[in-house]
Protein backbone atom coordinates (compact mmCIF):
# COMPACT_ATOMS: atom_id res chain seq x y z
CA UNK A 1 0.00 0.00 0.00
CA UNK A 2 1.72 3.41 -1.30
CA UNK A 3 2.14 6.07 1.45
CA UNK A 4 -0.53 8.43 0.42
CA UNK A 5 -3.05 5.51 0.34
CA UNK A 6 -2.18 4.89 3.87
CA UNK A 7 -2.52 8.28 5.03
CA UNK A 8 -5.75 8.34 3.33
CA UNK A 9 -7.34 5.38 5.09
CA UNK A 10 -5.89 6.52 8.47
CA UNK A 11 -7.51 10.25 8.02
CA UNK A 12 -10.99 8.35 6.82
CA UNK A 13 -10.39 5.68 10.19
CA UNK A 14 -10.17 8.85 12.40
CA UNK A 15 -13.13 10.69 11.20
CA UNK A 16 -16.21 10.97 13.26
CA UNK A 17 -18.66 8.83 12.04
CA UNK A 18 -21.96 11.00 11.46
CA UNK A 19 -24.48 8.90 13.12
CA UNK A 20 -27.55 11.05 13.57
CA UNK A 21 -31.04 9.67 12.59
CA UNK A 22 -33.26 11.65 10.75
CA UNK A 23 -35.65 13.67 13.40
CA UNK A 24 -39.02 12.61 11.42
CA UNK A 25 -37.81 9.20 12.13
CA UNK A 26 -36.67 9.49 15.57
CA UNK A 27 -40.34 10.89 16.60
CA UNK A 28 -42.24 8.37 14.69
CA UNK A 29 -40.15 5.61 16.90
CA UNK A 30 -41.05 7.71 20.19
CA UNK A 31 -44.96 7.91 18.96
CA UNK A 32 -44.78 4.21 17.75
CA UNK A 33 -43.62 3.44 21.45
CA UNK A 34 -46.66 4.70 22.72
CA UNK A 35 -49.34 3.39 20.55
CA UNK A 36 -47.53 0.02 21.27
CA UNK A 37 -48.38 0.64 24.85
CA UNK A 38 -52.14 1.93 23.76
CA UNK A 39 -52.49 -1.71 22.08
CA UNK A 40 -51.12 -3.61 24.28
CA UNK A 41 -53.53 -1.99 27.30
CA UNK A 42 -56.67 -3.06 24.73
CA UNK A 43 -55.33 -6.69 25.26
CA UNK A 44 -54.30 -7.13 21.42
CA UNK A 45 -51.59 -9.93 20.35
CA UNK A 46 -49.26 -7.62 18.81
CA UNK A 47 -47.79 -10.89 16.94
CA UNK A 48 -50.98 -10.81 14.85
CA UNK A 49 -49.84 -10.30 11.10
CA UNK A 50 -52.34 -7.77 10.75
CA UNK A 51 -51.08 -5.90 13.79
CA UNK A 52 -47.26 -6.45 13.92
CA UNK A 53 -46.40 -2.77 11.90
CA UNK A 54 -49.59 -0.96 13.13
CA UNK A 55 -47.68 1.28 15.45
CA UNK A 56 -45.24 2.02 12.77
CA UNK A 57 -48.27 3.27 10.68
CA UNK A 58 -50.04 5.03 13.13
CA UNK A 59 -46.99 7.26 14.03
CA UNK A 60 -46.26 7.93 10.23
CA UNK A 61 -50.47 8.83 9.66
CA UNK A 62 -50.13 10.96 12.85
CA UNK A 63 -46.93 12.89 11.20
CA UNK A 64 -48.78 13.48 7.79
CA UNK A 65 -52.20 14.81 10.28
CA UNK A 66 -50.13 16.39 12.44
CA UNK A 67 -48.03 17.97 9.92
CA UNK A 68 -49.13 21.26 10.44
CA UNK A 69 -47.39 21.25 14.49
CA UNK A 70 -43.96 21.30 12.65
CA UNK A 71 -41.82 24.11 12.71
CA UNK A 72 -41.35 25.77 9.16
CA UNK A 73 -45.15 24.52 8.40
CA UNK A 74 -46.69 27.44 7.66
CA UNK A 75 -47.39 28.21 4.19
CA UNK A 76 -45.33 30.66 2.31
CA UNK A 77 -47.79 33.03 0.37
CA UNK A 78 -47.24 35.88 -1.71
CA UNK A 79 -49.26 38.57 -2.12
CA UNK A 80 -49.54 40.67 -5.34
CA UNK A 81 -50.64 44.52 -5.85
CA UNK A 82 -54.12 44.95 -5.79
CA UNK A 83 -53.18 46.68 -9.62
CA UNK A 84 -56.92 46.34 -11.11
CA UNK A 85 -57.90 48.05 -7.78
CA UNK A 86 -60.73 44.80 -7.85
CA UNK A 87 -63.00 45.62 -4.88
CA UNK A 88 -65.89 42.99 -5.24
CA UNK A 89 -66.02 39.94 -3.68
CA UNK A 90 -63.04 36.80 -4.40
CA UNK A 91 -64.58 33.73 -3.11
CA UNK A 92 -63.54 29.71 -3.09
CA UNK A 93 -65.97 27.44 -2.34
CA UNK A 94 -66.09 24.04 -1.65
CA UNK A 95 -62.31 23.84 -0.40
CA UNK A 96 -62.12 19.88 1.04
CA UNK A 97 -60.61 19.20 4.19
CA UNK A 98 -59.39 16.47 6.89
CA UNK A 99 -58.32 17.04 10.44
CA UNK A 100 -58.52 15.47 14.06
CA UNK A 101 -61.13 16.93 16.47
CA UNK A 102 -58.67 17.64 19.63
CA UNK A 103 -61.27 16.06 21.93
CA UNK A 104 -61.31 12.68 20.91
CA UNK A 105 -58.08 12.27 18.22
CA UNK A 106 -60.82 11.26 15.76
CA UNK A 107 -61.04 12.87 11.88
CA UNK A 108 -63.56 15.43 11.13
CA UNK A 109 -64.11 16.50 7.67
CA UNK A 110 -66.06 18.94 5.20
CA UNK A 111 -65.81 21.87 3.23
CA UNK A 112 -64.62 25.25 3.58
CA UNK A 113 -65.74 28.47 1.86
CA UNK A 114 -63.32 31.27 1.80
CA UNK A 115 -64.17 34.68 0.53
CA UNK A 116 -62.37 38.15 0.88
CA UNK A 117 -62.77 41.66 -0.39
CA UNK A 118 -59.32 43.30 -1.33
CA UNK A 119 -57.68 46.02 -0.82
CA UNK A 120 -54.54 47.07 -1.56
CA UNK A 121 -53.19 43.20 -1.89
CA UNK A 122 -54.18 39.96 -3.48
CA UNK A 123 -53.24 36.69 -3.21
CA UNK A 124 -53.57 33.53 -5.61
CA UNK A 125 -56.53 31.57 -5.40
CA UNK A 126 -54.55 28.06 -4.63
CA UNK A 127 -53.10 29.57 -1.50
CA UNK A 128 -56.90 29.46 0.02
CA UNK A 129 -56.29 25.34 -0.02
CA UNK A 130 -52.37 25.35 1.27
CA UNK A 131 -54.19 27.98 4.56
CA UNK A 132 -56.67 25.66 5.15
CA UNK A 133 -54.58 22.93 4.84
CA UNK A 134 -51.91 24.26 7.30
CA UNK A 135 -54.53 25.17 10.30
CA UNK A 136 -56.37 22.10 9.75
CA UNK A 137 -53.64 19.55 10.17
CA UNK A 138 -53.11 19.70 13.64
CA UNK A 139 -55.27 18.40 16.68
CA UNK A 140 -58.22 21.28 16.34
CA UNK A 141 -61.74 22.45 16.97
CA UNK A 142 -63.92 23.38 14.07
CA UNK A 143 -64.86 26.48 15.91
CA UNK A 144 -61.00 27.61 16.09
CA UNK A 145 -60.11 26.44 12.70
CA UNK A 146 -62.61 28.67 11.41
CA UNK A 147 -61.29 32.30 13.07
CA UNK A 148 -57.75 31.03 11.93
CA UNK A 149 -58.11 31.20 8.51
CA UNK A 150 -60.28 33.85 8.22
CA UNK A 151 -57.57 35.90 10.74
CA UNK A 152 -54.60 34.58 8.52
CA UNK A 153 -56.29 36.34 5.37
CA UNK A 154 -57.02 39.56 7.62
CA UNK A 155 -53.42 39.78 9.20
CA UNK A 156 -51.76 39.38 5.68
CA UNK A 157 -53.71 40.99 2.99
CA UNK A 158 -55.43 43.86 5.07
CA UNK A 159 -58.94 43.40 3.04
CA UNK A 160 -62.21 44.98 3.14
CA UNK A 161 -63.38 42.60 4.68
CA UNK A 162 -63.08 38.62 4.64
CA UNK A 163 -65.67 35.91 5.79
CA UNK A 164 -65.10 31.65 6.13
CA UNK A 165 -67.74 29.17 6.60
CA UNK A 166 -66.54 25.74 6.96
CA UNK A 167 -69.68 22.71 6.99
CA UNK A 168 -68.23 19.44 8.56
CA UNK A 169 -69.09 15.72 9.69
CA UNK A 170 -67.27 15.01 12.79
CA UNK A 171 -66.88 11.36 13.55
CA UNK A 172 -66.44 11.68 17.48
CA UNK A 173 -70.21 12.42 17.16
CA UNK A 174 -71.19 10.00 14.52
CA UNK A 175 -69.32 6.64 15.99
CA UNK A 176 -70.00 7.36 19.48
CA UNK A 177 -72.20 8.95 22.09
CA UNK A 178 -75.13 10.37 20.59
CA UNK A 179 -74.36 8.79 17.21
CA UNK A 180 -75.66 10.68 14.60
CA UNK A 181 -74.65 9.48 11.51
CA UNK A 182 -74.97 12.57 8.79
CA UNK A 183 -74.90 15.52 11.20
CA UNK A 184 -73.38 18.75 10.08
CA UNK A 185 -72.02 21.36 12.17
CA UNK A 186 -71.44 25.56 10.64
CA UNK A 187 -69.76 27.85 12.06
CA UNK A 188 -68.38 31.34 10.38
CA UNK A 189 -66.30 33.84 10.93
CA UNK A 190 -66.87 37.46 9.94
CA UNK A 191 -64.67 40.49 9.76
CA UNK A 192 -64.86 43.77 8.32
CA UNK A 193 -67.42 44.42 5.79
CA UNK A 194 -68.86 41.23 5.57
CA UNK A 195 -70.25 42.46 9.05
CA UNK A 196 -72.63 44.54 6.56
CA UNK A 197 -75.90 42.67 5.79
CA UNK A 198 -75.80 43.02 1.87
CA UNK A 199 -72.37 41.71 1.50
CA UNK A 200 -72.96 38.79 3.84
CA UNK A 201 -75.89 38.07 1.99
CA UNK A 202 -74.01 37.73 -1.27
CA UNK A 203 -71.63 35.37 0.19
CA UNK A 204 -74.11 33.05 0.95
CA UNK A 205 -76.40 33.29 -1.74
CA UNK A 206 -73.63 32.29 -3.83
CA UNK A 207 -73.42 29.50 -1.14
CA UNK A 208 -77.16 28.79 -1.74
CA UNK A 209 -77.06 28.58 -5.62
CA UNK A 210 -73.44 26.04 -5.84
CA UNK A 211 -73.98 23.24 -7.54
Amino acid sequence: MSRELETAVAELAASPVDMSVDPDVEEANRIAVHVRGILTELGLDLDDPNLRETDERVARMYQEMFHGLKEGAEPKVTTFPNEEHYQAMVMERDLPFYSMCAHHLVPFYGHAHIAYIPSDRIIGLSKFSRILEFYAKRPQLQERLTEQVVDYLVQRLKPIGAMVVIEARHLCVEMRGVKKPGALTVTSAIRGSFHERPVREEFLDLLAHRR
